[in-house]
């Protein structure tokens, strides 16, 4: 009797945490942020430029944490808070669909499959794929990788589809995330990295040994993804870019982090 009052506890638990999730995941954003004076940001901690891990002060910095910086004081004014969660390309949409994080910024590309399940947002930045090699490799572009070649690619991104379908002949190794595929490019387990161009260019900007090979192969707009039904919060988000892009926000944001290049910049 013991045990199975035990197990109706536990059944009873789990079916009320299981609901609470649910109701979080469909509570209107758009509401809810200003009564907490909060908006919840899922980022990357491992994207050098968009979003990586300070480990000297324990403070996450980058080009998408300015972003939703920015958008969160158009959405609630200059005492409106920004919080940031982790997410990996394989974690971030499960996390916004069970309501842990309010919208994703986390160098995401818009594509068709990706907005079967969330909404996104006007482009923030204009991305394209590229292969990160050592300086020596011999790999000018794309088309140099054949049945000899292995790629390296991250978990749940959109790289490893277009490589199948650019170069079918390569082999593919996936990783967690790009601190390990880069780690695994270092010692010799691949040829090449390969994800968007903006990613691989803050990795060279500290490796100067790896150097991105030839053009872009694709485009990669990025964009924030919301949950479906959030349809106020999105028109916010929306609403709080165009703002910025008005008077000079993002490109104050944009030359901060990219002094160098306009390849990634949304025009007005």
């Amino acid at each position: 009797m013991k045990k199975m009052l035990a197990f109706l506890a536990l059944s009873l638990s789990l079916f009320t945490l299981s609901a609470c999730g649910k109701s979080v995941a469909d509570q209107d954003i758009a509401k809810t942020s200003k009564e907490t004076q909060q908006i919840t940001w899922g980022v990357k901690y491992d994207t050098r430029l968009f979003g990586m891990m300070d480990v000297a002060n324990g403070e996450v910095k980058g080009f998408d944490i300015d972003i939703a910086r920015a958008i969160t004081e158009k959405i609630l004014g200059p005492e409106g808070s920004a919080v940031f969660v982790e997410v990996t390309s394989k974690t971030r949409i499960p996390l916004l669909k069970n309501g842990n994080i309010d919208a994703i910024i986390a160098t995401m590309t818009i594509t068709e499959e990706r907005l079967q399940q969330v909404n996104f947002s006007n482009v923030y930045f204009d991305a394209g794929q590229s292969l990160l090699v050592h300086k020596d490799s011999g790999i000018k572009g794309i088309e140099d990788l054949g049945p000899d070649s292995t790629v390296l690619a991250v978990k749940g991104s959109t790289s490893v589809d277009n490589i199948k379908k650019l170069a079918p002949e390569a082999k593919i190794l996936e990783w967690e995330n790009y601190a390990e595929c880069f780690t695994a490019l270092q010692s010799g387990q691949g040829d090449a990295m390969t994800t968007d161009n903006a990613i691989l260019l803050g990795m060279a900007s500290q490796n100067p040994d790896y150097v991105l090979a030839g053009k872009s192969f694709t485009k990669e707009p990025y964009g924030i993804a919301i949950n479906k039904g959030q349809d106020n919060f999105l028109k916010e988000v929306n609403d709080a870019l165009a703002e910025m892009h008005k008077d000079g926000t993002y490109d104050k944001i944009y030359d901060k982090w990219f002094p160098e290049s306009d390849d990634g910049r949304v025009a007005n």
